[in-house]
């Protein structure tokens, strides 16, 4: 069996409340059985709940990758407390007996096995797509494009000037078509755009946001004039592939909207093995022109160095049913990587995983891909800016000699002495971070690596960034949460 601690209990929690609770359950001896089996891939008892008969609760590590939660209780939380609460008698060495796996749990492991043998043989089986359906898919999607084209030539007709709530809020009536055309990043562009022209509570900007806001939205609208223009003829080209394939070398899919599947990344070979991920950084954000929150994880592979997020998407609609993410301080071990098509910091997915401590070998190997030379950086990052749909807030490892003020103004500088200044503004997607600097111990300011988030000032013309973390020799210190 893998090994079990507080960060994997916590892990497997679907919230900080269910983990709290199993815990409580542990401390207060309210296991009246615990059990594991022979090759201790099972952990097994009985907890006392508020009724007469004791809750049956079991977590079975068959698949060390994919532990399997049980539990007879009533409760539609996955896994529940009392699962939890096994785990964490472990983990605080609750004595445990030897024993013979119940008849009811070696029957529902063979119903896995059979399912799990199931599921093999039809992922081995060629995919059978239904082309005539997809490509009234597609072509529905042309005519959302003509639309957003239509909706994008009145926005410039009209002005940034005499934009206002009202004329905003039409708009956004008439781009509901464009998710009926199976475009909900195009809408999602669409509504990045509305947005600006009025406040969180719905009112008129005042006119000094006004001025502030004319850099960004003539940003926005020729990010929505080349999304019409590439979108346009990917879906072309793809109409014009017999297999009608998606694109899997640039992100112009996921920018109108599609869904990727695992299978279809793994089909396109966008999958790499044996992958250990540190996650540096962690945040949730409410994205109000998608009416969803998104849990969004900062990770580092430990093989090629390469920053790569996760995240998931919860709609308002749906939060209650959807586990949220949460920080991982551990490394993730994955079998098997799925990488979405992108730029800098791609997403990333996986199936399943497992854990181990961190270890300072780690967190050398983490800094050794710091990059050292801020001039290189920037370089490269305006380089990549130079796309109308690339990623425009990049995350990048750096490598500095000193963090500390100049003026009012943080900076970070190299062992060139080249600076990078810092800033908050136009990334309010992460909690303010720069302010947190000042609160640490000298030591950490010091020939460390930093994690930070690349923002280019549209007004002023320049480059600054946001602190993520720092990597020390020791640990990494979060500056988001």
């Amino acid at each position: 069996m893998i090994a079990i601690d507080e960060p994997f209990v916590e892990a497997a929690a679907p919230n900080a409340e269910a983990a709290k609770n199993g815990r409580g359950l542990a401390i207060k001896n309210k296991f009246v059985a615990l059990h594991q089996s022979d090759d201790k891939t099972l952990l097994f008892g009985q907890c006392q709940g508020s009724g007469k008969e004791p809750y049956e609760c079991s977590v079975d590590f068959t698949v060390e990758q994919s532990p399997v939660y049980r539990c007879s209780c009533p409760s539609r939380q996955f896994p529940c407390k009392h699962a939890l609460g096994l785990l964490y008698a472990l983990v605080l060495g609750k004595p445990f007996s030897t024993a013979a796996v119940p008849e009811s749990i070696a029957e529902k492991r063979a119903k896995v096995a059979v399912r799990a043998e199931k599921k093999k043989e039809e992922s081995e089986k060629p995919r059978t797509v239904n082309k005539g359906a997809l490509a009234k898919k597609i072509q529905a999607q042309l005519a959302g494009i003509d639309l957003l084209e239509k909706l994008t030539l009145d926005l410039v007709r009209l002005g940034i000037g005499n934009m206002n709530v009202k004329s905003s809020h039409e708009v956004e009536e008439q781009a509901r078509q464009l998710g009926n055309a199976f475009l909900p990043g195009a809408q999602a562009a669409l509504h990045n755009y509305t947005r600006l022209f009025r406040t969180d509570d719905g009112d008129e900007l005042p006119a000094l946001r006004r001025e502030a806001i004319y850099s960004e939205a003539l940003d926005l609208l020729g990010r929505l004039s080349s999304l019409v223009k590439q979108g346009r003829a990917y879906l072309k080209s793809r109409l014009d592939d017999p297999e009608l394939a998606p694109e899997s070398e640039t992100g112009i899919a996921a920018w109108l909207g599609q869904a990727w599947q695992l299978r279809e990344l793994k089909d396109a070979g966008l999958t790499q093995t044996d992958v250990e991920l540190i996650q540096l950084s962690f945040h949730t954000h409410d994205d109000a022109a998608r009416r969803e929150f998104v849990d969004t994880g900062v990770w580092i592979n430990l093989g090629n160095g390469r920053i790569q997020i996760t995240q998931t998407f919860r709609p308002y609609k749906a939060v209650k049913f959807i586990k949220s993410d949460d920080s991982f301080f551990q490394v993730a071990q994955i079998p098997e990587l799925c990488i979405y098509p992108g730029g800098v910091n791609p997403r990333i997915r996986w199936e399943a995983m497992t854990m181990r401590q961190l270890v300072p070998a780690d967190l050398e190997k983490i800094r050794s891909f710091g990059c050292a030379d801020f001039a290189a950086a920037a370089k490269e990052v305006k380089t990549h800016l130079k796309g109308p749909l690339a990623d425009k807030r990049p995350i990048y490892a750096l490598n500095f000699k000193q963090l500390g003020r100049v003026g009012d103004v943080f900076v970070a500088v190299d062992a060139k002495g080249q600076r990078l200044a810092m800033t908050e503004s136009g990334l309010s997607e992460e909690p303010p971070s720069c302010r947190l600097l000042s609160l640490l111990p000298q030591e950490t300011l010091h020939e460390q690596t930093l994690v930070a988030r690349f923002h280019h000032d549209l007004d002023s013309g320049l480059l600054r960034i946001k602190p993520l973390s720092i990597v020390t020799r020791q640990g990494i210190v979060r500056l988001t949460f």
